[in-house]
């Protein structure tokens, strides 16, 4: 299903000598590069689909959606879409990524567009080591070669995290020559990984950004350090007063991102955890600018508490345009069929237990969700929160029947449910607090609502240790069986 642009745009104060959240919700690994007098970002999706989300800006802060990478699986791909670098390289535009291959590793490869939009095409795998191989970044050495850096995935094993680099093809197809170490894990804060390279030169020195410790969940523990070099295959000396972005009082766990020069001025685009909205608004995209020091190295010019909270910000859908928005996400794993027309959309039901579903991110710790269903509706249909497809909590409508309904571990537990008169409509309300509580109600008027839950549903559980809670909706139910909506609505408080 092929997707529109989608305008998503964030007004936030600017602050000189901060950090700005600039790409709220779940932005995980953000990169960005300079095309012509515009900024090009895109971030991971991991195992939500269509896969790696493009923005454009003219300012690093105000960015606008436009579409996706991917919005069909390249063919030797499985899963685990992570880690998007995109760069800009003699009138084209290329994308490097990691994908888990189809019963084997994850791998690093590439796709080409001749413009940032697209459409892409993919290039296939560069590099698969036994233990993975992910976070790929080119760069042109001090003789104008091009290499690409990544490392090797050996945590997931137990074992250290190399960073490689390798001579690379100019058409991107493959590698030449043998790769060589540039430098791993040897610090105690680095925790015995490193991953996330990214290198920008200037004047003698390349530099590069990394990030080191735990990335993601509720126990992360990252942080982001800097090496230098006068060749690109070292010696490498990281910097003695690392890591140079720590958490604070705001943002927890900085790192994955990449430099970025603006006017003259340098910048970093990467990700770190809301401390008031933790794990279930994801990794957001955090904008810190840097500068060069006399000694050679560097310094972010951020205080410790000057970043911004993110504004209360609704989404409306009342699914006028004639295809599905650019901000739902769908499961990496299920076929999903859905289609608007007439204000409408149509979300064909998929028969397993999590059924077919679409999501939407949330922002802040405290939200309101609601939605129409219309009666002509042939599925178990309705309102959720998503993890993944082993875990959410869903309101839907079957037969006259509601049902609060808990899937944990794909255990499935009816939490509560009442009988009622079919409907010509019924208008799904959730209103979650604390990111833990969920409590939902439904409306035959849109007016009056009428409690379906006198428990709070407890969603602690949901989000994926890589990924963020979606709100979104859910059809259950046979082939052939569909659901019918209108008016989503989103508020983030």
């Amino acid at each position: 299903m092929r997707l529109p642009l989608l305008f998503f745009l964030f007004i936030l104060a600017i602050y000189s000598n901060a950090q700005q959240l600039v790409l709220p919700g779940d932005h995980p690994d953000p990169s960005v590069v300079k095309i012509g007098d515009e900024y090009w970002a895109a971030g991971t999706t991991s195992n939500w689909f269509p896969a790696f989300t493009l923005y454009r800006s003219r300012d690093l802060v105000s960015w606008t959606a436009a579409g996706h990478v991917f919005t069909k699986m390249p063919g030797w791909a499985g899963y685990y879409m992570w880690a998007p670098e995109i760069s800009y390289d003699n009138g084209k535009v290329y994308i490097y990524y990691a994908a888990r291959k189809k019963e084997g590793s994850m791998c690093i490869a590439a796709a080409v567009a001749h413009q940032p939009e697209g459409p892409y095409r993919d290039l296939g795998p560069l590099m698969c080591e036994a233990d993975g191989s992910i976070d790929a970044f080119p760069v042109r050495d001090e003789k104008g070669k091009l290499h690409i850096l990544w490392k090797e995935d050996g945590n997931s094993a137990g074992k250290p995290t190399p960073i490689w680099a390798a001579e690379m093809k100019e058409d991107r197809t493959g590698l030449i020559g043998r790769k060589r170490e540039l430098f791993r894990a040897d610090m105690p804060w680095e925790r015995g990984l490193v991953e996330g390279v990214s290198v920008i030169r200037h004047r003698d020195y390349f530099y590069a950004f990394y990030a080191g410790a735990a990335c993601c969940g509720r126990t992360c523990s990252y942080g982001t350090g800097v090496a230098r070099s006068k060749s690109l295959y070292g010696p490498w000396e990281k910097y003695p007063g690392n890591p140079v972005l720590i958490g604070n009082s705001k943002w927890k766990c900085p790192g994955h991102g990449t430099p970025v020069e603006k006017d003259g001025r340098f910048y970093f685009l990467y990700h770190a955890y809301s401390t008031g909205s933790d794990v279930y608004a994801g990794r957001q995209g955090l904008l810190n600018e840097f500068e060069f020091t006399a000694d050679g190295w560097l310094r972010f010019l951020n205080q410790p508490d000057e970043t911004e909270a993110v504004m209360s910000h609704t989404i409306n859908d009342h699914f006028s345009a004639d295809r599905l928005a650019g901000n739902w996400h769908w499961s990496i794993f299920r076929e999903v069929n859905c289609s608007v027309a007439g204000n409408t959309l149509k979300l064909q039901a998929l028969p397993v237990a999590c059924g077919a579903y679409i999501g939407q991110s949330v922002l802040t710790s405290d939200y309101e969700a609601q939605v129409t269903l219309l009666g002509k509706s042939s599925s178990a249909a309705g309102l959720a929160l998503i993890g993944d497809d082993r875990n959410m909590v869903a309101a839907t409508l079957y037969n006259g029947m509601l049902r609060l309904t808990q899937l944990k571990q794909d255990k499935a537990e009816v939490l509560a449910e009442k009988k009622i008169n079919r409907p010509v409509r019924l208008v799904f309300k959730v209103k979650v607090v604390n990111n833990t509580q969920a409590f939902f109600t439904y409306s035959m008027d849109g007016r009056k609502f009428h409690t379906l839950n006198n428990l709070p549903a407890d969603i602690y559980y949901l989000p994926p240790w890589d990924r963020a809670l979606r709100v979104g909706l859910v059809s259950k139910g046979d082939i052939g069986n569909a659901a019918f909506f209108k008016d989503f609505v989103l508020k983030n408080r």
